[in-house]
């Protein structure tokens, strides 16, 4: 049952870690009374294996010139109101720019999105796809509060989420409405039993702070940022508090600011619905034909069908778990990221009419963070935790019941499961900041905002929103005309020469730029 600004907001590329191997097969502490934060040094050695929390697996691997991934941990307040007490760590990587010292710009600081996603993790993961960016740059990435390594959320135990993940999600009676009800209760409950100190500080203004006391410890005048989903929605808090702090920035998959969570969970089924009838187009456009349908309203009248029969009777999936109709959905969700996991999502749904659930559970996993090993990343519970704290507000069953036609409307497939995810806050212990975030930043240099058509979480619309909200000369909009959640990992030379162009030499493209 993920939040819906989860499925909003979800990173790509951190979501693809956890899917290609499935597929396949630091603290705080208290600050001394005299200590200034800006004044501390880095202590960057070789990178551990990522934690439980961070997802698990190995060491990162050196980097394609045989340099390697360096790690720190970076003291921040707990709480910004009183910054000098207690003290989280945050846990940071870096790749050391590889080209001339006299040609290095500073840091290039990223954040993939979730939130949730550990930063750690997956731009080791993903490094090379910015090699062109870290010959001026050093590429550094993060854990923000409340994930992986920094002080991560803790709510259930793995076998607690394994049972979390299998309830309906869409509950059709009363006792289904209980149960969903009192799972998430119980959800919320655990998250202040094991992590009460830390929630109230995980809000993404707390994390847009964070950033720029990292500014300073990396030694830069500016922050330099590529901010991807929910990246987005941080770089634009961060603009708006330091303005004059900004340098060179880029929002790729943008979240709308201008929206409610309501209004995001309603453009979000409108997005994966849109995602939907393009992969079923594409399917039945192939010259071998498509093995899920002979029409596009036939692969989606399958699929609805093939959901219809999982919430009577699941079948097996991953042992000892089975395919629920709510795990299904999921998994459909995961495969619609990327126009590179249409291909799962065929073979999924053909093992699936026959009875075998194994591969859309498997992209269902990677949309929880869960492992082979059937250990969960905190991705989950941070999410949670980070979108609760700033999301002011609180819905109850009454009301969604009420908004399901017009969710319904939005998508026959995706209309329940993101109307009741709407309920994901409704006890949260901490009240939320606000309808929606700032990010009016007027005296910042230009942000090169990039919507993509076809994107399923982060509906285009939103990077029109997004240039607006920033004011007048700031955002900068670059249009890619393509499938799948942002724009610069889908190896768009367009984009990729934009980003570049802007990042590297400071040439920002004409605004209304468009890409396909």
């Amino acid at each position: 049952m993920p939040n819906p600004a989860r499925l909003r907001a979800a990173a790509l590329t951190a979501t693809a870690v956890t899917l290609s191997v499935l597929l396949a097969g630091c603290g705080g502490g208290t600050q001394e009374d005299d200590e200034d934060l800006t004044k501390q040094r880095l202590s960057w050695k070789s990178c551990p294996a990522p934690s439980e929390a961070e997802g698990g697996g190995a060491a990162p691997s050196p980097l394609p010139d045989g340099d390697a991934w360096q790690c720190a941990t970076m003291k921040v307040p707990l709480d910004w109101n009183h910054p000098k007490g207690d003290t989280v760590g945050l846990a940071l990587i870096r790749a050391v720019a590889s080209g001339a010292a006299d040609r290095r710009i500073g840091s290039l600081v990223f954040n993939f999105g979730g939130p949730g996603g550990s930063g750690v993790t997956t731009l080791p993961a993903f490094g090379q796809d910015y090699a062109k960016l870290r010959t001026r740059y050093d590429l550094v990435s993060f854990d923000p509060r409340g994930v992986g390594r920094s002080d991560p959320v803790e709510c259930l135990d793995d076998k607690q989420l394994d049972r979390y993940f299998q309830q309906d999600a869409t509950p059709d009676d009363r006792a289904e409405r209980t149960e969903f009800v009192d799972s998430t209760e119980k959800f919320n409950a655990a998250c202040e039993q094991h992590s009460k100190k830390i929630l109230p500080h995980v809000r993404t203004a707390d994390a847009a702070r964070d950033m720029d006391l990292m500014r300073q410890v990396l030694g830069d005048e500016k922050l330099y940022y590529f901010g991807i989903s929910y990246g987005t929605e941080l770089g634009g808090v961060y603009a708006h508090l330091f303005p004059r702090h900004v340098g060179r920035a880029v929002f790729d998959a943008v979240v709308d600011p201008t929206q409610t969570a309501e209004q995001s969970s309603l453009g979000q089924a409108k997005g994966f619905q849109l995602a939907l009838d393009n992969f079923a187009a594409d399917c039945v456009s192939k010259a071998e034909g498509c093995p899920v349908g002979d029409t596009a309203e036939d692969v989606k009248a399958r699929i609805a069908r093939l959901l219809k029969d999982l919430d009577r009777t699941p079948i097996p999936g991953v042992f000892p778990r089975e395919l629920t109709e709510t795990a299904a959905t999921g998994g459909i969700a995961q495969a619609l990221y990327s126009k590179d996991f249409w291909e799962y999502l065929t073979e999924g749904l053909e093992q699936a009419y026959d009875g075998d659930g194994r591969v859309l559970m498997v992209l269902s996993d990677a949309l929880n963070g869960r492992n082979e090993d059937g250990k969960y990343s905190n991705i989950t519970a941070a999410n949670v935790a980070i979108n609760c704290a700033d999301d002011k507000p609180r819905y109850d069953t009454a009301y969604v019941e009420g908004k399901l036609p017009e969710f319904r409307k939005a998508s026959p497939l995706f209309g329940d499961y993101l109307a009741w995810s709407m309920l994901s806050c409704t006890d949260w212990p901490v009240a939320g900041a606000a309808d929606h975030p700032d990010v009016s930043a007027p005296g910042a240099p230009p942000i090169l905002v990039i919507g993509n058509t076809g994107d399923p979480a982060t509906p285009y619309e939103g990077a029109g929103r997004m240039v607006n909200a920033l004011g007048k000369g700031v955002g900068v909009e670059l249009t890619y005309k393509g499938q799948g959640h942002g724009a610069y990992d889908s190896k768009n030379r367009c984009v990729q020469n934009a980003v570049d162009g802007y990042l590297l030499d400071g040439k920002v493209p004409a605004a209304g730029t468009v890409c396909s």
